[in-house]
């Protein structure tokens, strides 16, 4: 032996316990996320509502560019607030999209706008053969589809309500019995409704359907003409709400203290 230490190497296993996962990290930012979502509930609750109008504003819009405009739609009605003072501007913009229908030249006489004190009022106005709705027929025909849709899908835009109406003429309607001038009359402007509101329309946006029969004609001195045959849709003018008067400050001034008089001798 020459005296040297051996040299001994000794080798550890390491080890660990087995994958816990990540799954308690998720499950932990949920209930976080959710808390928190109680907590600005709870919040919200507890708020005044000029604050819960201004959250509602943001989530609405949260560019706020939609005032700067006037509005946030497109189309006929971009950029219009929609009042009274608007509806020219409405009317013009609706008769540009009109104009472009296939074969507007061949109806362009059946249409007609115009600005009352209740709003636009346009009018689709029959022939003796029918336009829009074939003689005594209760169902659009595809002028009348192609048409009512092009309206939907521009007023669909609009914040203003809608009203249709339908009207007729003086010719006695001889399709069935228990059926007359007034059953016709209020079909065709429920059909009218039901073929916007499928096609951009809102479910909330028309506010009234009624049917005259031949109570309102269009003419007058000719009950049997065929224009009294019509289907009106009015865009109504935009109600603007009254703002609230300013509350007067409800905490009275404070006055001064009331001096005693002085006491002569």
């Amino acid at each position: 032996m020459d005296g040297t230490r051996p040299i001994i190497i000794i080798k550890k296993k390491g080890g660990h316990g087995g994958h816990h996962g990540g799954a308690w990290k998720v499950a932990y930012a949920d209930f976080v996320t959710a808390m928190m979502a109680l907590f600005i509930v709870l919040w919200l609750l507890n708020t005044n509502k000029p604050v819960r109008e201004a959250v509602a504003g943001y989530f609405k819009d949260p560019s706020g560019t939609a005032n700067k405009m006037g509005s946030t739609k497109v189309g006929a009605a971009e950029a219009l607030a929609i009042s009274k003072d608007d509806m020219p501007k409405l009317k013009e913009e609706l008769e540009k999209a009109i104009s472009k229908v296939p074969d507007f030249d061949k109806i362009k006489h059946q249409i007609e706008m115009t600005i009352t004190p209740e709003g636009l009022r346009i009018e689709l106005l029959e022939t003796e053969t029918g336009t829009f709705f074939e003689v005594g027929n209760s169902a659009p025909s595809d002028n009348g589809k192609e048409l009512l849709t092009l309206l939907a899908q521009e007023l669909g835009k609009l914040p203003n309500h809608l009203s249709i109406e339908g009207h007729t003429d003086s010719k006695a309607y001889t399709g069935r019995r228990e059926y007359g001038n007034w059953e016709l009359s209020t079909d065709r402007a429920n059909a009218a409704r039901r073929l916007m509101q499928k096609d951009g329309v809102r479910g909330d946006q028309v506010s009234q359907v009624r049917g005259y029969a031949d109570q309102l004609l269009r003419t007058p001195g000719q009950p049997l003409d065929a224009s009294n045959r019509r289907i009106s849709v009015i865009v109504q003018n935009l109600e603007q709400k009254p703002q609230p008067p300013e509350k007067p400050n409800s905490q009275p001034e404070a006055s001064a203290p009331a001096q005693e008089p002085v006491k002569k001798e």
